[in-house]
């Protein structure tokens, strides 16, 4: 018997944008009714759950591994764009994987098996459709590309929501001293407009990728990115407020004077 004809590996692109978008749609909905329950929401009857630290290394791992695995398969990998790109993503995949979760004061925090798993999901398949987008068909980044105005606005874009990212990690690990439980109300960087300037550097980042690469995987990833994140936002400021009295009126909950 003959074996089935392989499928064109264009169409799994396709099929895993078409998966990301539609993931992100739900993911969207499905938070503006029910709060993610891990960190400061982490609540029982979730099911089985892992230890905050070990969760994060792991369901961040594949998104550092398998972008590196499909991005050096493909025949446009030494070229000096993509390498750039590839040097990006790392940066900050590595830090998410292994620097971040060592450097959480967490306690006995758990996160629920699920929401491990379904990162896990997300991280293998969105890192190999932009890994593949950059190095793999038709050569879409020549070393022209980094004189095009998309390229560099949006590398200064990732570059400044990466920062902003970093600064809020920091300061949100820093609010407890050692020994000391229990939450504050953070100060300083741009939490002095939003709630959650993490998430906001974060969707900088992502968006400025999208810009950068100009391709629809990174589309799909700054999409989904601002679905996954802002409901959770919301969600982090109406806490902020029913447990501190005397939060910040004038904060918004992730875009300055707006939201």
């Amino acid at each position: 018997a003959s074996m089935p004809p392989r499928m064109d590996p264009d169409r799994w692109y396709f099929y895993g944008l078409v998966g990301l978008v539609a993931v992100g749609v739900a993911s969207f909905l499905a938070l503006l009714f029910v709060t993610a329950p891990y960190g400061r929401h982490e609540r029982p009857g979730w099911g089985p759950s892992l230890p905050t630290r070990i969760a994060w290394m792991v369901q961040e791992l594949p998104a550092p591994l398998l972008f590196a695995i499909v991005f050096l398969r493909g025949e446009h990998a030494l070229r000096p764009v993509p390498l750039a790109f590839l040097l990006l993503w790392q940066l900050h995949y590595l830090h998410r994987t292994f620097v971040f979760p060592l450097r959480m004061r967490v306690g006995a925090k758990h996160v629920p098996l699920t929401t491990v798993v379904l990162a896990i999901v997300f991280n293998a398949v969105n890192g190999s459709l932009n890994a593949y987008a950059i190095s793999h068909g038709a050569l879409r980044h020549v070393e022209s590309w980094f004189s095009d105005p998309r390229f560099a606005i949006g590398v200064a874009l990732w570059v400044f929501g990466w920062s902003v990212n970093l600064q809020s990690d920091a300061i949100l690990r820093n609010l407890r001293k050692p020994g000391e439980t229990g939450y504050k109300i953070p100060r300083g960087g741009l939490f002095r407009f939003v709630s959650c300037p993490n998430y906001l550097g974060e969707i900088i980042e992502w968006c400025g990728w999208a810009l950068a690469t100009w391709t629809w995987a990174g589309a799909a990833f700054a999409f989904f990115t601002t679905a996954n994140l802002l409901p959770r936002a919301l969600a982090h400021h109406r806490w902020y407020h029913e447990k501190f009295p005397d939060y910040p009126r004038e904060r918004k909950a992730i875009l300055p004077g707006l939201l």
